[in-house]
């Protein structure tokens, strides 16, 4: 056999090495990573963030040709997602379908979902529907992954095979798997979400700052997930350039807290601020008065907290022991009902819960309440309470 076309097979028409494979790699699949993070999740799921006509079909036209998603469908389950969160109906919920199950099979849980099609069209409003989206991107969605496939042997040959089998499997895994698993499992947490999402890392550049999946599931239209100062999102970082650039426009950000002082009473400012933030109000909620108030519990019991209350069941107290198992479930309900002063706590958190997550639309009813659950906490002699409650009074949003 010849050995011009044994080098043709071994290496393709260009003829890289390893090391330049390798690079050509960590380019490739940070490409199709942002036009996840950015173009179908940030921009068509959330609409946090607008490209130039260019940048967005040129980010339609990579993911045809290196994933077969088609924007319509990946925006649909994404927002069933959002809606469904830890519910039966959720696409890819581990608390329902098992972590294992998530993370090794999300791939399949996808394929799954695209098949409910009426979902499909109910949440799949807004996404491309022109001529080139229907014609060859729905129409013929794997065939960019045979021409890539192709193109990988040609330009390649066997080594441009075994990348183009590792880029076939870059999304599969660490989007379907590991943030849809792991991202609702494992990992720290900023904001008490009424979800199990979590944060997996404070950085993480190969999945383009899809990482910060608990600052997302609180701010889903926020095109920025990192909130804290040792937070780095890699995916902001190209928004801004490209906004730089004139080629981006961001829609949407989660808006940042005041603090205002001396505020006697709730008013429309804090109720507004309230329901931008409310999960950080739940947040403060649980570390500056539950928090507090467990530890005092443990002292007068001459106890360690741990030994007190197991950590499952302390977690499981921030929200009501939604996540836990009947049995520990009762557990902890009866280890609250036990000790008055926790349990007037957890049911002031219960009632602070209710007047931020109803679903009216009476802003003055739902102000009214808010004025009477603070005039309760300020009642309660439970210092700790009073102080929450004066500092919730004085939230804010910081003027743009």
């Amino acid at each position: 056999m010849p050995a011009s076309f044994l080098d043709f097979l071994a290496g393709g028409l260009l003829q890289f090495g390893w090391w330049e494979m390798l690079l050509y790699l960590l380019v490739v699949t940070q490409i199709t990573i942002f036009t996840v993070t950015l173009y179908l999740h940030r921009s068509q799921a959330h609409r946090g963030v607008d490209f130039h006509p260019a940048v967005a079909h040129f980010f339609r036209f990579w993911s045809w040709l290196t994933t077969s998603m088609i924007t319509k469908e990946w925006a649909a389950i994404h927002r069933k997602h959002h809606a469904k969160c830890e519910t039966e109906d959720d696409p890819h919920s581990p608390m329902h379908k098992g972590i294992g199950n998530v993370l090794w099979k999300g791939a399949d849980m996808y394929r799954e979902a695209r098949l409910a099609r009426a979902d499909i069209e109910q949440y799949g409003k807004g996404c491309p529907d022109d001529w080139i989206e229907r014609r060859l991107y729905t129409r013929f969605a794997n065939a960019g992954v045979v021409l890539l496939l192709v193109l990988s042997f040609v330009l390649f040959g066997a080594k441009g095979v075994a990348v183009w089998a590792i880029q076939m499997a870059w999304i599969p895994f660490w989007a379907a798997g590991v943030i849809n698993g792991l991202g609702h499992w494992w990992g720290y947490r900023n904001f008490e979400t009424t979800d199990t999402a979590t944060n997996l890392t404070p950085w993480a550049v190969w999945v383009g700052g899809e990482e910060l999946h608990n600052n997302h599931h609180a701010f889903p239209s926020s095109a920025k997930f990192a909130l804290r100062r040792f937070e780095f999102d890699i995916g902001w970082a190209a928004i801004r350039l490209l906004e730089k650039l004139h080629l981006a426009k961001v829609l949407r950000v989660a808006p940042s807290l005041d603090l205002r002082p001396n505020i006697a009473m709730p008013d429309a400012e804090t109720l507004k601020a309230l329901l931008a933030h409310r999960f950080q109000a739940m947040t403060d909620y649980q570390r500056n008065v539950l928090k507090p108030a467990l530890k005092e519990e443990a002292a007068a019991a001459g106890a360690k907290l741990r030994a007190l209350l197991p950590r499952k069941l302390r977690k499981g107290m921030v929200d009501d022991g939604r996540w836990l198992k009947p049995d520990a479930r009762a557990q902890l309900q009866a280890w609250i009902d036990a000790r008055p002063r926790i349990q007037a706590l957890v049911e002031h958190r219960k009632r602070l819960a209710d007047v931020l997550e109803s679903r009216s639309h009476d802003a003055a009813e739902r102000l009214r309440r808010l004025q009477a659950w603070c005039a309760e906490a300020e009642a309660s002699g439970v210092r700790a309470l009073q102080d929450y409650a004066a500092r919730l009074r004085g939230y804010a949003l910081v003027q743009a």
